[in-house]
Protein backbone atom coordinates (compact mmCIF):
# COMPACT_ATOMS: atom_id res chain seq x y z
CA UNK A 1 0.00 0.00 0.00
CA UNK A 2 1.59 3.13 -0.97
CA UNK A 3 -0.22 5.33 1.51
CA UNK A 4 -2.36 5.39 5.07
CA UNK A 5 -5.69 4.71 4.85
CA UNK A 6 -7.56 6.70 7.82
CA UNK A 7 -11.08 8.02 8.47
CA UNK A 8 -13.36 9.41 5.67
CA UNK A 9 -11.40 7.60 2.95
CA UNK A 10 -13.78 5.01 1.11
CA UNK A 11 -14.04 2.77 -2.23
CA UNK A 12 -12.69 -0.76 -3.02
CA UNK A 13 -9.58 -0.96 -0.69
CA UNK A 14 -11.84 -0.05 2.45
CA UNK A 15 -14.34 -2.46 1.51
CA UNK A 16 -10.81 -5.31 1.68
CA UNK A 17 -10.68 -3.52 4.63
CA UNK A 18 -13.81 -3.75 6.76
CA UNK A 19 -13.88 -7.50 5.06
CA UNK A 20 -10.93 -8.58 7.02
CA UNK A 21 -11.65 -6.52 10.04
CA UNK A 22 -15.34 -8.72 9.75
CA UNK A 23 -13.97 -12.11 9.34
CA UNK A 24 -11.52 -11.27 12.32
CA UNK A 25 -14.78 -10.50 14.51
CA UNK A 26 -13.92 -7.16 14.95
CA UNK A 27 -16.28 -5.33 12.88
CA UNK A 28 -19.88 -6.54 12.51
CA UNK A 29 -20.17 -6.00 8.14
CA UNK A 30 -18.17 -5.09 5.35
CA UNK A 31 -18.43 -1.09 5.08
CA UNK A 32 -17.19 0.96 2.30
CA UNK A 33 -16.79 3.81 4.06
CA UNK A 34 -13.89 4.62 6.94
CA UNK A 35 -16.12 5.37 9.57
CA UNK A 36 -15.86 5.35 12.90
CA UNK A 37 -16.86 1.48 13.87
CA UNK A 38 -13.93 1.01 11.13
CA UNK A 39 -11.50 3.08 12.62
CA UNK A 40 -12.24 1.33 16.65
CA UNK A 41 -11.81 -2.24 14.94
CA UNK A 42 -8.58 -0.85 13.13
CA UNK A 43 -7.20 0.12 16.97
CA UNK A 44 -8.98 -2.81 18.34
CA UNK A 45 -6.41 -5.25 15.97
CA UNK A 46 -3.79 -2.93 16.64
CA UNK A 47 -3.77 -3.39 20.29
CA UNK A 48 -3.94 -6.84 20.06
CA UNK A 49 -0.86 -6.76 17.77
CA UNK A 50 1.54 -5.07 19.68
CA UNK A 51 0.68 -2.20 17.03
CA UNK A 52 1.12 1.64 17.75
CA UNK A 53 -2.68 2.15 18.28
CA UNK A 54 -3.49 4.92 15.70
CA UNK A 55 -6.87 3.95 13.80
CA UNK A 56 -4.95 4.65 10.82
CA UNK A 57 -3.72 1.61 8.43
CA UNK A 58 -0.21 2.31 7.27
CA UNK A 59 2.10 -0.60 5.85
CA UNK A 60 2.67 -2.36 9.03
CA UNK A 61 -0.97 -2.52 10.44
CA UNK A 62 -2.06 -3.53 6.20
CA UNK A 63 0.79 -5.96 6.60
CA UNK A 64 -0.32 -7.71 10.24
CA UNK A 65 -3.73 -7.42 8.63
CA UNK A 66 -2.40 -10.13 5.63
CA UNK A 67 -1.20 -12.03 8.08
CA UNK A 68 -3.77 -12.83 10.33
CA UNK A 69 -6.25 -13.95 8.23
CA UNK A 70 -4.50 -17.35 7.51
CA UNK A 71 -5.10 -20.02 9.68
CA UNK A 72 -3.31 -23.37 9.70
CA UNK A 73 -4.52 -25.65 7.03
CA UNK A 74 -5.38 -22.69 4.49
CA UNK A 75 -2.57 -23.21 2.14
CA UNK A 76 0.75 -24.89 2.21
CA UNK A 77 3.45 -23.47 4.01
CA UNK A 78 7.29 -24.11 2.51
CA UNK A 79 10.02 -21.58 2.75
CA UNK A 80 10.60 -19.53 -0.07
CA UNK A 81 13.76 -17.06 -0.22
CA UNK A 82 12.76 -14.41 -2.06
CA UNK A 83 9.89 -13.72 -0.57
CA UNK A 84 9.42 -15.95 3.16
CA UNK A 85 5.69 -17.00 3.62
CA UNK A 86 3.90 -14.87 6.56
CA UNK A 87 1.01 -15.45 8.61
CA UNK A 88 -0.57 -16.40 11.80
CA UNK A 89 -0.96 -20.02 10.33
CA UNK A 90 2.92 -20.17 10.26
CA UNK A 91 3.03 -18.80 13.94
CA UNK A 92 0.21 -21.64 15.00
CA UNK A 93 2.82 -24.22 12.81
CA UNK A 94 6.04 -23.09 14.99
CA UNK A 95 4.08 -22.92 18.28
CA UNK A 96 2.72 -26.68 17.74
CA UNK A 97 6.28 -28.06 16.71
CA UNK A 98 8.03 -26.00 19.70
CA UNK A 99 5.75 -27.81 21.99
CA UNK A 100 6.78 -31.27 20.56
CA UNK A 101 10.21 -30.18 21.24
CA UNK A 102 11.09 -29.17 17.60
CA UNK A 103 13.54 -26.42 17.70
CA UNK A 104 12.25 -23.41 14.90
CA UNK A 105 13.66 -20.77 16.87
CA UNK A 106 11.67 -18.20 17.79
CA UNK A 107 8.11 -18.18 17.32
CA UNK A 108 8.27 -14.85 14.73
CA UNK A 109 4.87 -15.84 11.85
CA UNK A 110 7.93 -16.23 9.49
CA UNK A 111 8.48 -19.64 7.56
CA UNK A 112 12.89 -19.58 7.56
CA UNK A 113 15.65 -21.49 7.25
CA UNK A 114 15.16 -23.01 10.65
CA UNK A 115 11.30 -23.57 10.87
CA UNK A 116 11.86 -25.74 7.26
CA UNK A 117 14.58 -27.66 9.85
CA UNK A 118 12.14 -28.30 12.36
CA UNK A 119 9.48 -29.32 9.87
CA UNK A 120 11.75 -32.02 8.09
CA UNK A 121 12.58 -33.26 11.79
CA UNK A 122 8.91 -33.86 12.35
CA UNK A 123 8.40 -34.94 9.11
CA UNK A 124 11.02 -37.92 10.01
CA UNK A 125 9.81 -38.46 13.11
CA UNK A 126 6.52 -39.56 12.04
CA UNK A 127 7.84 -41.69 9.10
CA UNK A 128 6.10 -39.03 6.66
CA UNK A 129 7.84 -37.64 3.30
CA UNK A 130 10.62 -35.20 4.04
CA UNK A 131 10.15 -32.42 2.15
CA UNK A 132 10.18 -29.45 4.65
CA UNK A 133 6.46 -28.17 3.29
CA UNK A 134 3.77 -28.20 5.59
CA UNK A 135 0.76 -29.58 3.55
CA UNK A 136 -2.74 -30.98 4.46
CA UNK A 137 -0.53 -34.88 4.98
CA UNK A 138 2.18 -33.18 7.53
CA UNK A 139 -0.71 -31.08 9.26
CA UNK A 140 -2.63 -34.48 9.63
CA UNK A 141 0.33 -36.21 11.17
CA UNK A 142 0.35 -33.18 12.97
CA UNK A 143 -3.44 -33.23 14.40
CA UNK A 144 -2.89 -37.27 15.14
CA UNK A 145 0.11 -36.36 17.43
CA UNK A 146 -1.38 -33.45 18.90
CA UNK A 147 -3.85 -35.74 20.84
CA UNK A 148 -1.12 -37.68 22.88
CA UNK A 149 1.67 -34.98 23.39
CA UNK A 150 1.33 -32.11 25.58
CA UNK A 151 3.03 -28.84 25.62
CA UNK A 152 5.83 -27.36 27.08
CA UNK A 153 7.64 -23.79 26.73
CA UNK A 154 10.90 -25.48 25.55
CA UNK A 155 11.77 -22.40 23.61
CA UNK A 156 11.49 -19.93 26.78
CA UNK A 157 13.95 -22.43 28.59
CA UNK A 158 16.77 -22.58 25.82
CA UNK A 159 16.36 -18.79 25.91
CA UNK A 160 16.90 -18.41 29.97
CA UNK A 161 19.01 -21.08 29.37
CA UNK A 162 21.15 -19.53 26.82
CA UNK A 163 21.06 -15.89 28.26
CA UNK A 164 22.51 -17.85 31.95
CA UNK A 165 25.27 -19.79 30.10
CA UNK A 166 26.74 -16.35 28.90
CA UNK A 167 27.81 -15.61 32.59
CA UNK A 168 27.30 -12.78 34.97
CA UNK A 169 30.64 -11.16 32.88
CA UNK A 170 30.18 -8.55 30.35
CA UNK A 171 33.46 -9.64 28.89
CA UNK A 172 33.38 -11.11 25.14
CA UNK A 173 29.50 -9.89 24.92
CA UNK A 174 28.15 -8.35 21.99
CA UNK A 175 25.93 -5.54 22.17
CA UNK A 176 24.26 -3.29 19.22
CA UNK A 177 23.59 0.04 20.65
CA UNK A 178 20.75 1.55 17.87
CA UNK A 179 20.32 5.14 18.63
CA UNK A 180 17.16 6.34 16.70
CA UNK A 181 16.91 9.35 14.09
CA UNK A 182 13.45 9.15 13.07
CA UNK A 183 12.18 11.88 15.41
CA UNK A 184 14.25 15.30 14.49
CA UNK A 185 17.36 16.96 15.14
CA UNK A 186 17.29 17.60 18.16
CA UNK A 187 16.08 14.10 19.79
CA UNK A 188 18.93 12.44 17.22
CA UNK A 189 21.73 14.30 18.46
CA UNK A 190 20.79 12.97 22.00
CA UNK A 191 19.85 9.50 21.99
CA UNK A 192 23.75 9.28 19.43
CA UNK A 193 24.99 10.97 22.69
CA UNK A 194 23.60 8.40 25.15
CA UNK A 195 24.77 5.56 23.14
CA UNK A 196 28.26 7.05 22.94
CA UNK A 197 27.91 6.81 26.46
CA UNK A 198 27.27 4.12 27.03
CA UNK A 199 30.02 2.17 24.80
CA UNK A 200 32.69 3.83 26.26
CA UNK A 201 31.39 2.50 29.92
CA UNK A 202 30.64 -1.26 27.57
CA UNK A 203 33.95 -1.38 25.61
CA UNK A 204 35.55 -0.27 29.13
CA UNK A 205 34.21 -3.89 30.63
CA UNK A 206 35.07 -6.13 27.68
CA UNK A 207 31.95 -5.54 25.74
CA UNK A 208 32.20 -5.54 21.71
CA UNK A 209 29.99 -2.82 20.53
CA UNK A 210 28.11 -2.02 17.93
CA UNK A 211 26.91 1.54 16.67
CA UNK A 212 24.24 1.20 13.63
CA UNK A 213 24.91 4.82 12.64
CA UNK A 214 27.39 7.57 13.07
CA UNK A 215 26.49 11.42 14.81
CA UNK A 216 25.61 12.22 10.76
CA UNK A 217 24.22 9.25 8.96
CA UNK A 218 21.26 7.17 9.13
CA UNK A 219 20.48 3.66 8.24
CA UNK A 220 17.19 2.10 8.00
CA UNK A 221 15.33 -0.44 10.10
CA UNK A 222 15.81 -3.55 7.91
CA UNK A 223 19.32 -2.48 7.40
CA UNK A 224 19.63 -2.28 11.20
CA UNK A 225 18.06 -5.78 11.91
CA UNK A 226 20.38 -7.36 8.87
CA UNK A 227 23.38 -6.02 10.58
CA UNK A 228 22.66 -7.22 14.39
CA UNK A 229 21.80 -10.70 12.98
CA UNK A 230 24.92 -11.30 11.06
CA UNK A 231 27.18 -10.00 13.92
CA UNK A 232 25.51 -12.41 16.40
CA UNK A 233 24.81 -10.07 19.12
CA UNK A 234 23.61 -11.24 22.17
CA UNK A 235 21.25 -7.97 23.40
CA UNK A 236 20.15 -5.14 20.56
CA UNK A 237 19.22 -1.77 22.51
CA UNK A 238 17.15 0.68 20.73
CA UNK A 239 17.10 4.36 22.42
CA UNK A 240 14.14 6.66 21.09
CA UNK A 241 12.91 9.61 22.01
CA UNK A 242 9.01 9.76 21.52
CA UNK A 243 6.92 12.86 19.71
CA UNK A 244 3.42 13.68 20.25
CA UNK A 245 0.66 15.74 19.17
CA UNK A 246 -0.10 17.06 22.55
CA UNK A 247 2.36 18.09 24.71
CA UNK A 248 1.16 16.88 27.80
CA UNK A 249 2.52 13.20 26.70
CA UNK A 250 5.40 12.34 28.54
CA UNK A 251 7.29 9.57 30.60
CA UNK A 252 9.85 6.74 29.39
CA UNK A 253 8.71 3.42 28.34
CA UNK A 254 10.26 -0.16 27.58
CA UNK A 255 9.27 -2.27 24.72
CA UNK A 256 10.19 -6.44 23.85
CA UNK A 257 9.07 -9.22 21.42
CA UNK A 258 5.82 -10.59 22.52
CA UNK A 259 2.51 -11.43 20.64
CA UNK A 260 -0.95 -11.89 22.41
CA UNK A 261 -2.34 -13.34 19.46
CA UNK A 262 0.35 -16.19 18.87
CA UNK A 263 0.88 -16.82 22.75
CA UNK A 264 4.66 -15.92 22.80
CA UNK A 265 7.46 -13.84 24.11
CA UNK A 266 10.91 -12.99 24.47
CA UNK A 267 11.35 -14.08 27.98
CA UNK A 268 15.26 -12.71 28.22
CA UNK A 269 13.51 -9.78 25.81
CA UNK A 270 11.08 -8.97 28.76
CA UNK A 271 12.94 -9.48 31.65
CA UNK A 272 15.98 -6.76 30.36
CA UNK A 273 12.81 -4.15 29.65
CA UNK A 274 11.77 -4.53 33.03
CA UNK A 275 15.20 -4.27 34.75
CA UNK A 276 15.65 -1.09 32.45
CA UNK A 277 12.25 0.24 33.21
CA UNK A 278 12.81 -0.29 36.83
CA UNK A 279 15.99 1.36 36.93
CA UNK A 280 15.56 4.81 34.92
CA UNK A 281 12.02 4.86 37.12
CA UNK A 282 14.08 4.84 40.17
CA UNK A 283 16.68 6.98 39.20
CA UNK A 284 14.99 9.56 37.92
CA UNK A 285 11.23 11.23 38.04
CA UNK A 286 10.85 10.12 34.53
CA UNK A 287 6.56 8.51 34.48
CA UNK A 288 6.51 5.19 34.22
CA UNK A 289 5.05 4.48 31.17
CA UNK A 290 5.40 0.34 32.18
CA UNK A 291 7.22 -2.23 29.92
CA UNK A 292 5.20 -3.69 26.29
CA UNK A 293 4.82 -6.20 24.08
CA UNK A 294 5.26 -5.29 20.88
CA UNK A 295 5.35 -6.91 17.41
CA UNK A 296 7.60 -4.21 15.43
CA UNK A 297 10.14 -5.77 12.82
CA UNK A 298 13.08 -4.53 15.08
CA UNK A 299 11.84 -6.87 17.89
CA UNK A 300 10.25 -9.28 16.32
CA UNK A 301 12.92 -9.95 13.47
CA UNK A 302 16.65 -9.56 15.29
CA UNK A 303 17.82 -12.92 16.41
CA UNK A 304 19.02 -11.89 19.87
CA UNK A 305 16.81 -10.40 22.31
CA UNK A 306 15.59 -6.73 21.81
CA UNK A 307 14.39 -4.17 23.71
CA UNK A 308 13.19 -0.35 22.70
CA UNK A 309 13.27 2.62 25.01
CA UNK A 310 11.40 5.20 24.33
CA UNK A 311 13.34 7.95 26.87
CA UNK A 312 10.77 10.29 27.11
CA UNK A 313 8.98 12.71 24.73
CA UNK A 314 11.04 15.49 23.27
CA UNK A 315 7.27 17.33 22.52
CA UNK A 316 6.91 17.94 26.00
CA UNK A 317 8.75 20.47 28.18
CA UNK A 318 9.80 18.66 31.15
CA UNK A 319 10.87 15.63 29.15
CA UNK A 320 12.62 17.84 26.65
CA UNK A 321 14.36 19.73 29.88
CA UNK A 322 15.76 16.62 31.56
CA UNK A 323 16.97 15.21 28.08
CA UNK A 324 19.13 18.16 27.33
CA UNK A 325 20.90 18.59 30.41
CA UNK A 326 23.87 16.24 30.52
CA UNK A 327 23.53 14.53 34.04
CA UNK A 328 20.18 13.38 33.18
CA UNK A 329 21.87 11.95 30.10
CA UNK A 330 24.39 10.54 32.36
CA UNK A 331 22.07 9.46 34.85
CA UNK A 332 20.10 7.51 32.86
CA UNK A 333 23.09 5.70 30.95
CA UNK A 334 24.13 4.74 34.34
CA UNK A 335 20.46 2.75 34.73
CA UNK A 336 21.04 0.96 31.59
CA UNK A 337 24.71 -0.01 32.59
CA UNK A 338 23.12 -1.24 35.94
CA UNK A 339 20.29 -3.51 34.00
CA UNK A 340 22.52 -4.71 31.56
CA UNK A 341 24.70 -6.27 34.17
CA UNK A 342 21.66 -7.14 36.03
CA UNK A 343 20.75 -9.27 33.05
CA UNK A 344 23.40 -12.09 33.30
CA UNK A 345 23.27 -12.17 37.00
CA UNK A 346 21.32 -15.49 38.19
CA UNK A 347 18.00 -15.14 39.48
CA UNK A 348 18.72 -16.40 43.05
CA UNK A 349 22.09 -13.49 42.79
CA UNK A 350 19.56 -10.56 41.58
CA UNK A 351 17.42 -10.22 43.76
CA UNK A 352 -3.42 -29.07 0.31
CA UNK A 353 -5.38 -27.86 2.33
CA UNK A 354 -8.58 -28.90 0.82
CA UNK A 355 -8.58 -32.40 2.65
CA UNK A 356 -8.24 -31.25 6.04
CA UNK A 357 -11.58 -30.71 7.96
CA UNK A 358 -11.68 -27.78 10.35
CA UNK A 359 -13.03 -29.72 12.66
CA UNK A 360 -9.87 -31.86 13.08
CA UNK A 361 -8.14 -28.39 13.91
CA UNK A 362 -10.39 -26.89 16.33
CA UNK A 363 -10.77 -30.25 18.64
CA UNK A 364 -6.26 -30.21 19.16
CA UNK A 365 -6.43 -26.40 18.85
CA UNK A 366 -5.04 -25.72 16.24
CA UNK A 367 -7.38 -23.42 15.17
CA UNK A 368 -9.93 -21.67 16.92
Amino acid sequence: MSSELRKGASGDIVIQLSTTLNRLGLLKTALSTFDENVESAVKAFQQDRGLIVSGVVDATTMQSLEEAKWKLGDRTLKFEVSSPIRGDDVAQLQTRLVEMGFNCGRVDGIFGVQTELAVKEFQKSVGAKVDGQCGPSTVMAMVRLMKIVSGGAPQQLREEVSRANKGPSLANKVIVLDPASECGEQASAITFDIAQRLEGRLIALGVTVFLTRSATSQTSEAERIITSNKIGADLVLSLNIDHHENENAHGVATCYYGSDAHGIHSVVGERFATLVQREICARTDLLNCRTHAKTWDLLRLTKAPAVRIDLGYISNPGDALRLNDKDFRETVVESIMIAIQRLYLAAEDDAKTGTLRISDLKRVGLRK
